[in-house]
C-alpha cells in the first residue's frame, strides 16, 4: 500500500537553466496534466470487487435447487417451480449467487444500502444481508413461479431484528443500487428466530434483508468537495456511520459546478459521528482518504489537497472494516 500526495489541477516541473548560448535564457516551466480515472477504469475496479463474490452452481431443472453458501445462507427452490418458456424446465441448469453482509464490501462492489422513503427521499438501511439469485439454462432466463426459501446466518449481522423486512434492488447502467421496499401483499416476506432470518424469495435478482435506520436527533444535508478532476462518473462518496457495521451509505448528487457531493434528502442525524470516504481507481488499483468527522448542521466536508491512499481492493476493505 502506499500513501500519495495528489496534487489536483497541475503539476510543476522545476525549471532548468540552459547554459547554451545565452546565460540568462531560462527554460520555462512545463505544465503536464494529470489524467484522472475514467468512467470505465472506475467501474472496472467495483465490477471486479463484485465478480469476486460470485458463487456458481449447477443442477438439474426438475429436481429443484438445495444449496449452502459459502457464509452458510441456504437457498431452496422447490421441484417443479422453474418455468422455461411456459413449460417447466429440465436438464441442467446454473445459479449464480451473491451474498453481501460487510460495510466493506458493499462499498467496493458499490452495493450501498440507499433505501426509498415514502416520499421518494432515500434514507440509509440497515442490512441483514444482500443477495443475488439467478437462474440461467443454456445462457437463457428461466422463470421462478413460486418463492425460493431463504435461510440466512443471523449472527453475521449481529442477530436476528424483528423490524426487518424484504428489499428489492434495482441497478443502473452504472452498477449503482437502490432498495425498495416490497409491499407486504405478495409471496414474500422475512421473519428473524433465534441466529437465524427464514425467509421467502418471490424473484430473481437483488434482495436485501433491512430496516430504516432511526436516529431520534434533528436532521441535516450535508456536503462534501472533491479535487477538481472527480466527479460522479470516476469517483463515490460514502458515509460509514460508527457503530453500524452492515451498512453504508452513498451520496448520490454530484455538482459539477462546485465538484460537491451532497446528501440533500435531509436525513443525516445531528451529532452523529460517522466516518466520510471518498474512493476512486489509480492505475488499476483502488485510491481512497477517509475522514471521520461528527456532523453539525450543513456541514461541508473538503477532500482537495488531502493525501489518498492507494493500494488493493482487499487492503481498503481491511480499512473500512478497522472503523468504528
Amino acid at each position: 500500500m502506499r500513501t500519495v500526495k495528489q496534487i489536483f489541477g497541475i503539476a510543476l516541473l522545476a525549471a532548468t537553466t540552459l547554459t547554451s548560448c545565452s546565460k540568462d535564457k531560462i527554460e520555462p516551466d512545463v505544465i503536464i496534466p494529470l489524467v484522472y480515472p475514467s468512467t470505465q477504469d472506475f467501474n472496472n475496479i467495483k465490477n471486479q470487487a463484485l465478480a469476486d463474490l460470485v458463487q456458481n452452481a449447477t443442477f438439474n431443472a426438475e429436481d429443484g435447487l438445495s444449496f449452502t453458501s459459502i457464509k452458510g445462507t441456504q437457498v431452496f427452490i422447490t421441484a417443479g417451480c422453474l418455468m422455461q418458456g411456459g413449460s417447466p424446465a429440465t436438464g441442467a441448469a446454473e445459479l449464480t449467487f451473491v451474498e453481501v453482509f460487510d460495510k466493506a464490501s458493499m462499498l467496493t462492489a458499490n452495493k450501498a444500502t440507499m433505501g426509498v422513503l415514502p416520499g421518494g427521499d432515500r434514507g440509509m438501511i440497515i442490512s441483514g444481508g444482500e443477495f443475488y439469485i439467478n437462474v440461467k439454462q443454456n445462457g437463457n432466463q428461466l422463470d421462478l413461479t413460486c418463492p425460493m426459501s431463504v435461510i440466512i446466518d443471523a449472527s453475521l449481522t449481529g442477530g436476528a431484528d424483528p423490524a426487518m423486512t424484504l428489499w428489492d434492488g434495482d441497478v443502473d447502467e452504472n452498477g449503482n443500487i437502490v432498495w425498495r421496499e416490497q409491499d407486504g401483499t405478495g409471496a414474500g416476506g422475512v421473519q428473524g428466530d433465534g441466529s437465524e432470518y427464514y425467509a421467502n424469495f418471490p424473484n430473481f435478482g437483488w434482495t436485501n434483508v433491512d430496516r430504516f435506520y432511526s436516529d431520534p436527533r434533528p436532521k441535516t444535508t450535508l456536503g462534501v468537495k472533491v479535487p477538481v478532476g472527480y466527479d460522479d462518473a470516476n469517483s463515490a462518496v460514502f458515509l460509514s456511520y460508527d457503530g453500524e457495521d452492515n451498512a453504508i451509505a452513498a451520496l448520490d448528487t454530484f455538482d459539477h459546478a462546485t465538484s460537491i457531493f451532497s446528501e440533500h434528502y435531509g436525513q443525516i442525524p445531528v451529532g452523529l459521528e460517522m466516518h466520510v470516504i471518498f474512493a476512486t481507481e489509480n492505475e488499476g488499483d483502488w485510491s481512497w482518504a477517509i475522514m471521520g468527522v461528527t456532523v453539525a448542521a450543513d456541514d461541508l466536508y473538503d477532500f482537495t489537497g488531502v493525501a489518498l491512499t492507494t493500494g488493493s481492493q482487499s487492503q481498503l476493505e481491511a480499512a473500512i472494516l478497522a472503523l468504528p
